[in-house]
């Protein structure tokens, strides 16, 4: 679906013909958390980092250029052709990492659209709950944080 007919069919009519160019500037430029360049600095030396996207190569480019760190593997629902919660992007993930289940540890902030898979695929899980929400008791993680700055400490404990 378009950003013209999404907006008309919400009932705010038509979009600026620029509003699309505009919206997706806006996304190939947003910066990481604060704290998630130190976070992943610590852990590059001793696992393989990746970014597994609800996105497309060049919309998530310029996040990953922005973060400053090496990343092993950036992974999008385009190349996956699967969005999350679709199992198929977390298949495809492992894949071409070359990893297991048992070799992954998956760190993300939606319920619904990691935690869920995770728990319905095995894969471990770390929850960053930036919002002080409630945990779904259906899809527990293995481990819960408020930010990424602990991570480290949590997976070298």
């Amino acid at each position: 679906m378009s950003l013209d007919q999404a907006l008309v069919d919400l009932g705010y009519g038509g979009a600026d013909p620029n509003a699309g160019e505009t919206l997706l500037s806006i996304l190939r430029r947003i910066e990481p958390h604060p704290e998630v360049p130190a976070a992943l600095e610590g852990l590059r030396f001793r696992y393989c980092i990746a970014i597994i996207s609800n996105t497309d190569d060049d919309l998530i480019a310029g996040t990953v250029a922005g973060i400053g760190v090496p990343i092993g593997f950036v992974i999008t629902a385009r190349q996956a052709q699967a969005y999350k919660p679709d199992h198929r992007l977390f298949v495809h993930a492992q894949a071409a990492m070359g990893v297991t289940k048992d070799e992954t540890i998956h760190v993300g902030m939606g319920q619904f659209t990691d935690l869920k898979v995770c728990h319905e695929l095995g894969i471990r899980s770390v929850w960053i709950d930036r919002a002080g929400e409630a945990p779904n008791p259906d899809w527990p993680p293995h481990g819960v944080l408020n930010d990424l700055s602990k991570l480290p400490e949590l997976l070298f404990s």
